[in-house]
């Protein structure tokens, strides 16, 4: 029996074209589907090293609070949420089981719900929301707790604190407050 060109290459064809169609698929189409959950808001942070009391105008004497807000997705990653933060401040109780004395001011709001509240305040180098909490009675020797509390747009919340520690005024910044405390 003699084989010809063509049958061997009809036989080929049809030899591996199941083989072919069958592997294409390399998972799964559930796994496949990206779900926009996976990325949402997962965590809520005031960031430690960079929240700090500020001089913004140049007088040498503080102004307020610049906060760095860090938000993270489901794997830790920094990312980018809409909704509103709640910042509070208190009186520093030291070696107490909660550390907040009395509040010293009215909450102030900060906005992430429009396109413009997103621009004025990420923070591309750190990756966080940045925050200037206008408070010209803050003194740099006294120990404050900050507490942040964000509430995304689908109604999830996220709560942290930090204690502010005495400091000395750095270098004034050039931008001044953007968000003032509520009546």
């Amino acid at each position: 029996m003699i084989i010809t060109p063509l049958r061997t290459l009809l036989t080929f064809i049809l030899i591996t074209l199941p083989l072919l169609a069958g592997g294409c698929s390399l998972s799964s189409p559930s796994s496949q589907t990206v779900s926009a959950e996976m990325f949402e808001a997962a965590g809520m942070r005031i960031h430690p090293v960079f929240t700090q009391v500020k001089d913004w105008n140049g007088d040498g004497k503080a102004d307020g609070i610049e906060a760095l807000v860090e938000i993270t997705d489901r794997f830790g990653d920094p990312a980018k949420a809409s909704g509103q933060v709640l910042f509070e401040l208190f009186d520093y109780r030291p070696r107490d089981p909660d550390p907040r004395g009395a509040r010293l001011a009215n909450p102030w709001i900060g906005s992430l719900q429009t396109v413009r509240d997103q621009q004025t305040h990420w923070n591309n180098t750190t990756q966080t929301y940045n925050f200037k909490l206008a408070y010209p009675q803050i003194s740099t020797s006294h120990s404050y707790v900050l507490t942040a509390t964000f509430e995304t747009t689908s109604g999830n919340r996220f709560f942290n604190r930090i204690i502010l520690t005495p400091t000395t005024t750095g270098a004034p910044s050039v931008a001044k407050p953007t968000t003032q405390p509520a009546n």
